[in-house]
């Protein structure tokens, strides 16, 4: 048996495995795993050829689930610790602080008002790298704040959902891009400045277009939404977990040979520290950790079992033939078919696509000359576009969910999001096809 019909048969058995656990409603994380582990048998028991190193023990076997598990070890600490220091800065009043000091300093004037939601919103999920974590932070408050806006509900759900992504797709922390990184062993340098130009270029754009018209704020009854902030908050105490943390982030860029490298995940329990310093209110830290680790468990196991896929995937040389599937195309159906393939990949399988098809694109189009940085950019603000599509659908379910959507999935909120997501892949489509001239001018 050829190594190419062996992987085909490997890839095949992964991918009826994961249709049949997706068909009896197994959740996607262990539907993942379970194609996972049937490659890997399917792998084990099909000939090898002639190759000594062909026999695989069955302790070899649990070697690979188990060191795959490990791959993404260090981006689960950082999902987790920056997700915990947001959940931490949220129940200490400071999120509901500053929405109420934007309601009531800009409600006369509607375009501010927009401009200081939307940062409002990216904040989170760039922190975090997370779009359901901004949905689960601020989401509802934002929402409130369109609703007495006169923001139509399908509109309203559809720009959270959109924020959310975008502030997924914003850095510093674009889970994306660093899984794609890490499995092309590329150093996560250089990705800010083009991530955050189509990020937020879509954020704006998504904005203005969804809610950029409407009544004037009734800011007494925006107010009466709004939970109360706390006795004791003022601009210092919101504004300084904030520059500690972007302080201690600069630090290490600033002084490379006398700053200490922290890492972000110490970065981030550190900047938690400093909002249970500031908190005018007993903060329950414990129960917002185990709250923490209960919203994002479902995130945190896809990466863990994601690894274990893309392991037995690399073991199997199945990755190998994904790889020269997508190496092989032309570049102009590339071109033209990628802002279609990922969201619809990213809906499937979620954070596997990016190691799965971002590291062979790399190599592709870093050996056309084209710039790495800028285009795996581009396709880590693809990506969360897809979080509204189904099987796995988290960001979009979990902005319905937030804000108590009744309308049709499809026919109003994804049907009202659908002319920003095309923008966004326009606009990412295009800084792709120019990588290279616009790596010449912001840097990549």
């Amino acid at each position: 048996m050829t190594m190419f019909v062996h992987s085909s048969l490997v890839l095949a058995a992964v991918v009826v495995a994961f249709a049949i656990g997706k068909k009896m409603k197994i959740s996607t994380e262990l539907s993942m795993f379970l194609s996972a582990l049937v490659g890997l048998a399917v792998h084990a028991l099909l000939p090898k050829g002639v190759d000594p190193r062909s026999p695989l023990p069955f302790v070899e076997m649990i070697r690979h689930v188990i060191e795959g598990s490990f791959t993404y070890f260090d981006v689960c600490l950082t999902f987790l610790t920056a997700t915990f220091f947001m959940m931490l800065y949220k129940e200490s009043g400071g999120v509901a602080y500053i929405v109420r000091c934007i309601v009531r300093s800009f409600h006369a004037h509607r375009f501010v008002c927009l401009l200081f939601l939307t940062v409002l919103m990216l904040v989170p999920g760039a922190i975090t790298g997370s779009g359901a974590t901004t949905v689960l932070t601020v989401g509802s408050l934002v929402g409130s704040v369109l609703m007495t806006m006169g923001v139509p509900e399908d509109r309203r759900v559809a720009l959270i959902f959109l924020l959310a992504a975008m502030s997924a797709a914003c850095p510093p922390i674009n889970l994306w891009a660093m899984m794609a990184a890490a499995g092309a062993n590329m150093p996560y340098v250089g990705f800010g400045a083009p991530l955050a130009l189509m990020s937020i270029v879509g954020a704006l754009f998504s904005t203005f277009w969804l809610a950029g018209r409407g009544k004037a704020i009734d800011v007494e009854q925006a107010l009466k939404e709004l939970p109360e902030a706390p006795a004791g908050w003022n601009w210092q105490r919101a504004v300084i977990p904030f520059v500690v943390l972007i302080g201690l982030i600069l630090a290490g860029r600033a002084f490379p040979f006398s700053f200490p490298i922290l890492g972000l995940p110490l970065v981030f329990m550190i900047s938690a520290f400093s909002v249970i310093v500031l908190s005018p209110i007993h903060l329950r830290i414990f129960a917002v950790a185990r709250q923490t680790v209960e919203n994002l468990l479902g995130l945190v196991g896809a990466m863990v079992v994601v690894g274990t896929l893309i392991q037995v995937l690399a073991l199997s040389g199945a990755r190998g033939l994904l790889s020269l599937m997508v190496v092989t195309l032309p570049l102009t159906v590339l071109f033209a078919t990628l802002w279609i393939i990922l969201p619809l990949s990213e809906g499937v399988l979620q954070y596997a696509v990016a190691p799965l098809f971002g590291v062979p694109l790399i190599m592709l189009f870093n050996m056309l000359g084209l710039d790495p940085i800028v285009s795996l950019s581009t396709w880590s603000v693809m990506w969360p576009v897809g979080d509204c599509l189904p099987p796995t659908a988290v960001v979009g379910r979990a902005a319905v969910m937030e804000l108590d959507y009744k309308g049709n999935y499809w026919d109003g909120f994804v049907k009202a999001a659908l002319i920003p997501m095309l923008f966004i892949l326009a606009v990412c489509t295009a800084c792709m096809v120019y990588s290279k001239e616009l790596a010449a001018v912001i840097g990549g």
